[in-house]
């Protein structure tokens, strides 16, 4: 019999799911959630599936907004549907005779597993569980049922803590010299419930409710409550899951997997979601309820032959003990994986020889096997090449890239910072670059651990294999450098207390020292003690087909940001097409560069300082000669020198002494040189264009370098780098107008030298908002910039007033206070910084329609921002080397996405 519809007037809170009766469809999981739509859909298609309904998200709204209460308006719809449910399977809901047994749970539109609450077994009182028993001809399982309801029932709904129940279980057994719950009876269990009960009267005051309806709405109630748990807000936040969805509550007849050696329970994934493979991946119970297999209570057995014959496990697989089932099974898995054309995680229970289908959902999987999966789903025709370049989240293409933790290693975590580069490695502790750099020469592994690293402590990052940082955000110094080596790196990570001198790490009450071994995950940004064990990352074919495939759907160019050969070589095998950005001044700090550059900046003139860049060229022209090699016909960006002078010079006593000896300059003079260098904000110092202003024989230096470089690669057969001149913190027309002169002028100069002709292009970066409000300005003209890059780092933090490397704390209060959704160092602030980006590249190209316009901050390799700067018209981004196959796929995700071409049903 089929439910009365509700008046028109009233909504419609609850979707039924039963053979011949389904209200819901795969479609609608904003209203009734991935569970709830996955079951209607199930049950459309006429597959085993307990009858229920689902109450849907728009109920969790209203029980929010009423101060967490149910609706009045929900029951009577429940009642009718409950009623539907019963008669499906013979059993009315409170019944004495003849119970129908319920499971409550959860059910949000992203899968949260294990985050919110479940209720199994609901509707078990005094008197049906003996109901229950005559109907099962098993006490035993019955009253074994009734107590595991009252002790989930109480902790989910109740409040009262489970270990109340676990304690008075471990006493009963020990009292009677059992070890194993099997070994108790039917008896035992009546005597383990009043006791059960008692507690909970003790503890609240009030009995155990026996009343079905007063348990189903507090069930129901509890799981609406669920959403807003602790864990469940931090997964949420963690996985970008909007609070406002909301979860809607999925009401299902019980089926029982302990009712014998003819029952069981499993779960099972339709490819194997750790490489992808196609074959079946799961594991069962036999007498077992859902919940054993995930509390780890009993040893699961293999689903298949194959699996068990792998894990030379005794114990036998569901295949070779239900021949019968298991094939019935397979034929579910076929069916599910073809309607949903996606591996699928389904859980199933066999009661009495009979297979039901408890829930399905799209498995999770990890970066491996969402690329295997995706490129064999459309090699079997299910899917198209586009689907299948959508199906892949750029993030898992980091997981492809970089060691990894083992996801079955023990964990010892004493600290958790900030997931600044992601990998995971282990090694001894060390705390200065010196020492990085000695302990790799020894052939040893360290983790370089600093309070925040400086350009100084390149040699050692280099020589490490993963930093941590007590102190910087994202995007700070430790974390760019890190990406860019592709080096594993934790910052921000605030409880550390780091002594240099003592050689120790405070931690809490837990003491690190030097040479201790600590392992750290830069995915997680997770601090464990010893050396954990690693996953080392691999490269299929599946990678170089979905790239291909990518790359034949974006419009945006993928660069690099390279400032070493070894970094250009990597991303040009990654997909680069291009540097976008080559920092100078990391080629300096190697101990002979860095002491050219030293006493460059201690000249007392002018002539002083040619002089010290006349040491500096050769360098400088051998390192771009490289570098033009590698990246042979493709754009390569220089940025002319950046940092303020001061970051050359030691800061440490000692240091200093050392530095003002090698050199043979009086200590006074050094410390005497330092204090005039020093600046209050040195990021908003003399810095940048400025540096070429006030000293323009550096950018001729620099410029000089370039172009011998360009011609010598010319002379060696190579065929020429389109070369781009970049002149960085430009706020008035005027600098820029200074520093290009400088640089054509030697232009001229070598072209008269040596009788080439250069090609070459100056541009700027636009890091400042006045550079983005006056960029038609800047642009205007032949002699203005013929391209700009955003550097939208340094451009978030003057247009936010924000440092960095001093915002960690203060970007997580602000998360925590949803002053912003996502820290805007990862992401572009898409209103703020994003819109400046808008404006510059409107009126850039308002002045110069062909203006080249591209992005070489971080958020160049962050798939959100990418699909933004598509969508804004940018020529190209330019991210470290290890974040280029993360932006050519975000790219292709991106074009796709604004063709329209999303839609699955579009294949």
């Amino acid at each position: 019999m089929m439910p009365q519809r509700t008046q028109a007037t009233s909504p419609k809170w609850v979707y039924a799911f039963a053979a011949g009766y389904v209200d819901g469809r795969a479609s609608m999981t904003e209203l009734l959630g991935g569970k709830g739509a996955n079951l209607a859909e199930m049950a459309a298609l006429g597959l085993p599936v307990p009858p229920g309904f689902t109450i849907t998200t728009a109920v969790c709204d209203v029980y929010y907004a009423q101060g967490r209460k149910l609706p009045e308006e929900l029951k009577p719809q429940v009642e009718k549907v409950l009623q539907l449910v019963g008669n499906a399977v013979g059993a009315t809901f409170g019944d004495v005779d003849h119970p129908l047994l319920v499971s409550v749970r959860s059910g949000g539109r992203a899968s949260m597993p294990g985050m919110m609450d479940t209720i199994l077994n609901l509707g078990l009182n005094d008197e049906t569980v003996e109901g229950l028993a005559k109907r099962s001809g098993d006490r035993r399982f019955a009253y074994d049922s009734y107590r595991r309801f009252i002790q989930m029932y109480a902790d989910v709904v109740l409040g009262v803590d489970h270990g109340v129940f676990e304690d008075i279980l471990e006493n009963f057994k020990n009292l009677g010299g059992l070890v194993s719950d099997t070994e108790l009876s039917a008896d035992d269990w009546g005597d383990i419930i009043e006791e059960y009960k008692d507690a909970i009267e003790r503890e609240l005051g009030e009995p155990f409710p026996q009343d079905t309806n007063e348990q189903l709405y507090g069930a129901i109630a509890a799981v609406f409550g669920s959403w807003q748990n602790a864990r469940a807000r931090t997964y949420r936040r963690l996985h970008d899951i909007p609070d406002a969805w909301g979860t809607a509550v999925n009401v299902q007849a019980m089926v029982f997997g302990n009712l014998g050696e003819t029952s069981a329970t499993g779960v099972a994934f339709t490819r194997n979601p750790s490489t992808g493979t196609k074959e079946i991946y799961g594991e069962f119970l036999l007498n077992a309820q859902g919940e054993d297999v995930v509390a780890g209570i009993r040893t699961p057995q293999p689903l298949t032959e194959k699996a068990r014959v792998e894990a030379r496990e005794e114990s036998p697989s569901l295949e070779a003990m239900m021949p019968g089932l298991y094939a019935q099974l397979l034929s579910s898995f076929d069916r599910l994986e073809a309607h949903y054309r996606d591996m699928q995680d389904v859980e199933f229970t066999i009661e009495n020889g009979k297979l039901w289908l408890l829930q399905t959902r799209t498995g999770k999987r990890t970066g491996e096997a969402a690329l295997r999966i995706a490129v064999d789903l459309a090699e079997e025709g299910l899917i198209s090449k586009r689907t299948a370049v959508m199906r892949v989240p750029p993030s898992a293409i980091d997981q492809l890239l970089h060691p990894t933790l083992d996801p079955d290693a023990k964990k010892d975590v004493v600290a958790v910072g900030l997931p600044a580069s992601p990998g995971a490695a282990a090694g001894e502790i060390v705390f200065t670059a010196e020492e990085a750099e000695s302990q790799r020469a020894h052939g040893r592994d360290v983790i370089l651990v600093r309070q925040e690293t400086s350009p100084e402590d390149i040699q050692g990052m280099h020589a490490a294999v993963g930093i941590l940082t007590a102190r910087g955000g994202m995007t700070s110094h430790a974390a760019v450098v890190a990406r860019g080596m592709g080096r594993p790196c934790v910052s921000g990570a605030g409880a550390l207390r780091i002594d240099v001198q003592a050689g120790t790490i405070q931690v809490g009450a837990r003491t690190l020292h030097r040479g201790d071994v600590i392992t750290i995950d830069g995915g997680t940004g997770q601090v464990l003690m010893g050396r954990a064990k690693m996953r080392q990352p691999q490269l299929s074919g599946a990678f170089a087909t979905l790239m291909s495939w990518a790359d034949e759907e974006r419009r945006l160019g993928v660069r690099t940001n390279a400032d070493t050969p070894r970094d250009a070589k990597q991303a040009r095998d990654l997909g680069a097409e291009g540097i976008g950005l080559c920092r100078t001044e990391h080629m300096f700090f190697e101990h002979e560069r860095i002491r050219a550059v030293r006493e460059m900046i201690l000249a007392d003139d002018e002539a002083g300082r040619r002089t010290a860049l006349t040491k500096i060229l050769p360098m400088q022209r051998a390192d771009f000669a490289k570098l033009f090699e590698i990246m042979a016909g493709l754009p390569v960006m220089i940025r002319l020198l950046d940092p303020p002078l001061h970051e050359f010079l030691p800061s440490d006593a000692h240091e200093l002494e050392a530095v003002a000896a090698e050199l043979g300059i009086p200590l006074a003079k050094m410390k005497a040189r330092l204090s005039e260098l020093s600046e209050f904000n040195p990021m908003l110092g003399f810095r940048g264009c400025r540096l070429g202003v006030l000293f323009p024989e550096i950018t001729e230096v620099q410029a000089r370098a370039m172009f011998e470089a360009q011609i010598e690669t010319r002379k060696a057969g190579l065929e020429p780098v389109k070369l781009e001149i970049m002149v960085p913190l430009v706020a008035y027309r005027h600098e820029f107008d200074l520093v290009r002169k400088s640089i054509f002028t030697v232009a001229r100069e070598i072209e008269a030298e040596t009788r080439a002709k250069l090609d070459f292009s100056v541009g700027t970066m636009i890091e400042l908002p006045r550079a983005a409000l006056r960029a038609n300005e800047l642009a205007e003209g032949d002699e203005g910039a013929d391209f700009f890059s955003f550097g939208t780092n340094d451009l978030t933090q003057t247009t936010l007033g924000l440092s960095r490397d001093d915002a960690a704390s203060i970007l997580e209060a602000y998360a925590m206070k949803k002053i912003f959704k996502v820290d805007p160092f990862v992401s572009i602030d898409v209103e703020g910084v994003g819109e400046l980006v808008r404006i510059g590249t409107e009126r850039g190209r308002s002045a110069k329609p062909d203006l080249k316009v591209g992005i070489c901050g971080e958020h160049g390799g962050e798939a959100r921002s990418v699909e933004f700067f598509d969508a804004c018209g940018l020529d190209y981004v330019s991210c470290s080397p290890y974040r280029v196959p993360i932006a050519r796929l975000a790219a292709a995700q991106a074009a796709i996405r604004r063709e329209g071409g999303s839609n699955e049903s579009n294949d």
